[in-house]
């Protein structure tokens, strides 16, 4: 008859010890990953609605037939204006909020402060993402026309994911810029 022989208690807590440190170790960069994920998710679909904004531009050469300024809403005028040039229109950005649209002259100048209005037309759109917050800023709430770059920030940590994503006509305006490493 042969005896087994089962685990001893040192040998649990170890291999217990190790599972809890690789998994202090992998959880804040799973975590970190999610997060860009749904970054970089959000940026995509707000470059299918500028581009289908870009088409409808192409096609009628201004805004003045439609009004949107503020939170996207279903069967909203701008709703009906792209989906012609669009498969599929994205409403809710990947954190839950709608993404804020505003087109023609007057919706654009008043989205941000540091627009000039002279840099405005009837042709203008701006599209945006309040990001992992829901909430507008909190650090690039303007643009700066002397520094376009201003608003282009380096995501180096976990806070930097609820900074907005905003595009002025098929331009990123605020967003991130590549990095190299999360912490």
């Amino acid at each position: 008859m042969r005896k087994t022989r089962g685990f001893t208690l040192i040998e649990l807590i170890i291999v217990v010890a190790i599972i809890g440190i690789l998994a202090s170790l992998l959880i804040p960069n799973l975590l970190v990953a999610l997060e860009k994920a749904k970054q970089k998710g959000a940026m995509r679909d707000i470059i299918i609605l500028a581009t289908g904004c870009g088409e409808y531009l192409t096609d009628h050469g201004t805004w003045i037939a439609v009004q949107q300024n503020g939170e996207l809403v279903a069967q909203s005028d701008f709703i009906h204006a792209v989906a012609l040039y669009l498969k599929t229109i994205p409403i809710i950005d990947s954190w839950g909020k709608p993404f804020s649209v505003y087109v023609g002259k007057d919706a654009v100048e008043n989205s941000i402060s540091g627009i000039p209005a002279s840099d405005v037309g009837e042709e203008d759109f701006l599209i945006s993402s309040s990001g992992r917050d829901k909430q507008p800023g909190p650090t690039y709430k303007t643009f700066d026309p002397q520094d376009p770059e201003a608003g282009i920030y380096a995501v180096l940590k976990k806070a930097d994911f609820d900074e907005d994503l905003i595009n002025w006509n098929g331009s990123w305006i605020i967003g991130p810029k590549v990095s190299k490493r999360i912490t």
